[in-house]
């Protein structure tokens, strides 16, 4: 089944992208929930037209988020956490604790546009963590875990 989707969906396809998906995916869940629409030839030219006239706005997005891929790599993030023995965390660290960090540093960003491999750390040390800025810009953002002196 040939679709046209209207939002972001993980794992298939970007807002605007043309996608082919299964019948019963399309027509159970990503057409009844407002994701996305059958890919008519009208559907089709009207998307044409849209991402024509997007296409110069686009670029500018790109253009910032570039700009701010580079001031984010120019940030040094420390989370703080409690230890246990060694290394080992009370706890663990998350995407909505780097996004914290990140806003207390300045930087709005979505919980959701930060992937920790693993989903959460468990230890002190450096890091990695990619955050999607945009469709085509994304950043490896180094932070260090570290522990709580209280």
């Amino acid at each position: 089944m040939e679709l046209i989707l209207k939002i972001d969906v993980e794992g298939v396809g970007f807002k605007d992208d043309l996608v082919n998906v299964k019948n019963g995916f399309g027509r159970n869940f990503l057409i009844p929930n407002g994701n996305a629409i059958l890919a008519t030839s009208s559907a089709k030219k009207v998307l044409a037209e849209n991402l024509k006239q997007r296409a110069f706005k686009e670029k500018k997005i790109v253009d910032d988020a570039n700009k701010l891929s580079k001031k984010l790599l120019a940030l040094e993030i420390k989370i703080k956490s409690k230890v246990g023995q060694g290394v080992k965390l009370f706890g663990s660290i998350n995407n909505i604790d780097l996004q914290k960090a990140l806003v207390s540093g300045g930087f709005e960003i979505d919980k959701k546009q930060i992937i920790i491999p693993g989903g959460s750390i468990k230890q002190l040390g450096k890091y990695n963590a990619n955050i999607r800025l945009h469709r085509e810009v994304s950043v490896e953002f180094p932070f260090e875990i570290i522990p709580d002196t209280k």
